[in-house]
């Protein structure tokens, strides 16, 4: 047996995702191994790609060095000691973070703690849509400390992360707004937003009052909305490449405001996949791309829009 895998050959565009084929890893103790059904592609693995960030500095001298966190797929073989789950179980995780990856592979060893069982009610695409987008989601949320009855801002509640905030802020009966283009308006409605068209004017211009921002854009987006804030409001911005200067604003405006990075957390995973198999929670996929079409679904994320998640599908 082969085990197809995409990695990055050098820093750049999207052709340098290459096709390389290696030997199938042997599980060690308490490592499963897991056949990839489908693999998440996220903003980080395209920063990455292109050089910037920290996964990319550390990684540098580990070249051709094989991205990806978020997986969905079958287990097929216990590691010594292993055993949550069985041979068959659908598993779902936020695997490798940040510096080893690996999810763009077609079969992966993971440490059984990273992993989370996926109910049979939920598609292997949903649970795969879920592990980093919907713990950034989860974590900025409680980080922020939002209340009941509070307005809170997502900015670009149509993508991976913001369509999950959205339900969630919902669920905690926060009243929401969101900025999208004008295409996903109605869309940001069914998961029972109030949105804002930000290609027809900006944000600052329409809405006041907000007790907490999701900053899910950074750069002058974000600045943008600080002006929309309360003066008790609570800034949480997840793009690691603007935090400093979009903290150091808010702080001097009077708000508390912090970066923050995800931490993978299997127990949130769990309780959002039995959320999308009672119906509370859905999983939004832009497109699923074969895995020889990498670059495409990296180009794809570069556009800026995409509703929901880019997934390659493994098999």
């Amino acid at each position: 047996m082969e085990n197809k895998q995409i990695a990055i050959t050098e820093f750049g565009g999207p052709e340098v995702l290459a096709l390389q084929t290696t030997a199938v890893p042997k599980p060690k103790a308490g490592e499963v191994l897991v056949k990839v059904a489908f693999a998440g592609v996220n903003p980080i693995d395209v920063k990455t790609r292109a050089g910037l960030g920290w996964a990319a500095s550390q990684n540098k001298d580990n070249l051709p060095w094989v991205p990806g966190y978020d997986i969905s797929g079958q287990v097929v073989e216990l590691g010594d000691g292993a055993s949550r789950f069985g041979c068959g179980d659908k598993v779902a995780g936020f695997i490798g973070f940040p510096l080893q990856g690996g999810g763009y592979s077609q079969y992966v060893c993971v440490s059984e703690q990273e992993l989370s069982l996926v109910p049979d009610s939920v598609m292997l695409e949903a649970a795969a849509a879920l592990p980093l987008g919907g713990q950034t989601a989860v974590q900025a949320l409680d980080k922020s400390q939002l209340k009941e009855g509070e307005k809170v801002l997502i900015l670009a509640g149509a993508g991976g992360v913001g369509h999950l905030a959205i339900q969630i802020a919902v669920a905690a009966k926060a009243e929401v707004y969101t900025t999208c283009s004008e295409v996903n308006l109605d869309y940001m409605a069914t998961l029972g937003a109030h949105a804002i068209n930000y290609q027809f004017a900006p944000v600052s211009q329409r809405l006041d009052g907000i007790d907490v921002l999701i900053d899910l854009v950074g750069g002058d987006a974000a600045l943008d909305a600080l002006k929309c804030l309360n003066d008790n409001a609570r800034v949480i911005t997840v793009p690691t490449i603007s935090a400093e200067m979009i903290c150091e604003k808010a702080k001097l405006l009077g708000f508390e405001a912090s970066g923050m990075l995800v931490d993978p957390n299997p127990e949130q995973l769990d309780t959002m996949l039995y959320m999308v198999s009672v119906g509370l929670l859905k999983t939004e996929v832009f497109a699923t791309y074969p895995l020889e079409q990498a670059a495409q679904a990296h180009q794809q994320i570069e556009t800026g829009h995409t509703r929901g998640k880019v997934l390659l599908d493994m098999q």
